[in-house]
């Protein structure tokens, strides 16, 4: 094989190949469900498109670079993980300038990946796999995959993986240049993949270590303000927290770890227990004192990803989406490994208030099947109207999200757009308008996989105007492994 699918591509394009017969990975992986076959994983190469073909034009204002994160590579020698989040990071780079796309993508070069591509083989332990170590694991960044999100600041741009380190990266060229310690008592402390930006640059996050929470107040110019690490009984995974002017909120689901048995050999996922009488503690850090916390109890509830919080300093208001409980979770993403369609339970959408007074939550329940919120950048941890999702629009029995959709959290009015049965919809991002200051007003950027042609694609829309349908798409001569998130930068 080549050392890169755009060699490859070229090759096969002059032989009188189709894009449509380039069935990298496994022989007959999802036959059955070929919606699935972008998670059959690349082999570590690097990807190439400087010209993007463009269908429709792209606005004027839309100018700047898309980074986008996800599980790149999911076998060597044979031997397959069993669970999606552990593939290797694949950082993609999408650059928008005067009506013209180019994309690349490169592997992270984690210790982990270098060792790994060298030897052929897998050498250490994964999230959802039992591997037998044949390195050292001296610490969480041993196993680290870098495979969630991205953050950029300056000229420096991170790959983020919630079990550990930030791994720094040249934006420019996506060549990694390592491990970032962000103070030297914080050095191997996880730095999870969702930190908040508020719209003056103050970046928030966290990371969870034997129970423990570390939380981190970053200025705009990449300085740490403040850390602190809180012992609060963090749950064995957190994914996501939401900030609002005055607090940083954090619901800790009813997720236990058996060490004794990840020592014999276990997973971390097989490791894990849910308790489903259990309760989901709903943890209130005062942003300006992080020794002033609050927990409140609700029923258990699984939540990988938030979309916005504001409050008053009386009422704290807040939106996330409930995955099914964790045994099924866990469940359906490794059916997924295997190219075998999962059963059709969805994740939705809920609105919570807090009482700051009294104590008392009251949830509102939505019913469609939603995933990766996103709000408008300007308005992080501010009163806010709108929330964009993929969504699920009469797909039957296929997996994966196929439209978008606009909720205004205030009205509950929507707007949705479908691309049909045929197309899987990834997280998109909103992108401000040049010039603009209302919310919302600017364009939803992000990717998709058309089954069919076997391509990925990036779609644009205007965000106050999905039913309208994509302004523009920029379709890519080869597929990408489905990612998780990303972040606009403008030009």
């Amino acid at each position: 094989m080549s050392t890169t699918r755009r060699s490859l591509l070229t090759a096969l394009l002059a032989g009188g190949l189709s894009p449509e017969l380039m069935a990298l990975g496994l022989p007959g992986f999802a036959a059955d469900a070929p919606e699935l076959a972008p998670l059959r994983g690349l082999s570590g190469e690097r990807l190439d498109a400087p010209h993007v073909a463009i269908e429709g034009r792209l606005p004027a204002g839309l100018s700047g670079r898309y980074f986008r994160n996800g599980p790149g590579l999911m076998q060597r020698a044979g031997k397959r993980y069993r669970h999606w989040f552990d593939g290797d990071g694949l950082l993609q780079a999408w650059a928008l300038q005067d009506g013209r796309v180019s994309h690349r993508a490169r592997f992270v070069q984690t210790e982990k990946f270098r060792a790994e591509q060298e030897a052929g083989r897998f050498l250490l332990p994964a999230f959802g796999t039992a591997i037998a170590a044949e390195r050292p694991v001296r610490g969480p960044d041993s196993v680290n995959v870098a495979n969630t999100s991205v953050l950029l600041q300056g000229n420096s741009l991170y790959a983020l993986w919630e079990g550990g380190s930030a791994y720094e990266l040249d934006p420019a060229t996506l060549a990694t240049r390592g491990v970032k310690t962000w103070s030297p008592e914080l050095r191997g402390m996880p730095f999870s993949a969702h930190p908040k930006v508020e719209a003056d640059g103050t970046v928030w996050n966290f990371g969870t270590a034997n129970g423990r929470l570390a939380v981190y107040e970053i200025g705009a110019d990449g300085q740490v303000r403040r850390h602190a690490v809180l012992d609060v009984g963090a749950p064995a995974m957190l994914h996501d927290f939401v900030v609002s002017r005055r607090y940083l909120v954090f619901l800790l689901a009813p997720i236990t770890m058996d060490m004794a048995a990840v020592r014999a050999g276990a997973s971390m996922v097989g490791a894990m227990g849910w308790n489903p009488g259990g309760s989901t503690r709903v943890l209130v850090v005062d942003k300006a004192d992080f020794s002033r916390q609050r927990v409140i109890e609700m029923p258990a509830a699984l939540v990988f990803h938030f979309g916005n919080a504001w409050d008053d300093g009386r009422m704290l208001r807040l939106d996330y989406v409930e995955s099914v409980p964790l045994p099924q979770f866990n469940g359906a993403a490794e059916q997924i490994m295997r190219g075998e369609r999962p059963a059709r339970e969805v994740s939705t959408l809920r609105v919570l208030e807090i009482d700051l007074q009294t104590g008392r939550l009251r949830v509102a329940a939505r019913d469609e099947a939603v995933e990766f919120p996103v709000v408008d950048a300007r308005v992080v941890a501010q009163r806010y109207r709108f929330v964009w999702y993929p969504t699920a629009v009469d797909t039957g029995a296929r997996w994966g999200f196929n439209g978008l959709m606009r909720l205004n959290i205030e009205t509950g009015a929507r707007e949705r757009f479908s691309f049909g049965a045929d197309t899987v919809v990834e997280e998109h991002v909103l992108v401000p308008r040049p010039g603009s200051t209302k919310e919302g007003e600017g364009w939803l950027v992000g990717m998709g996989y058309d089954v069919k042609r076997q391509r990925s694609f990036l779609s644009v829309f205007d965000a106050m105007a999905l039913a309208v349908g994509p302004i523009a798409r920029a379709w890519l001569p080869y597929w990408v492994p489905y990612g998780f998130h990303g972040r606009f930068y403008a030009a």
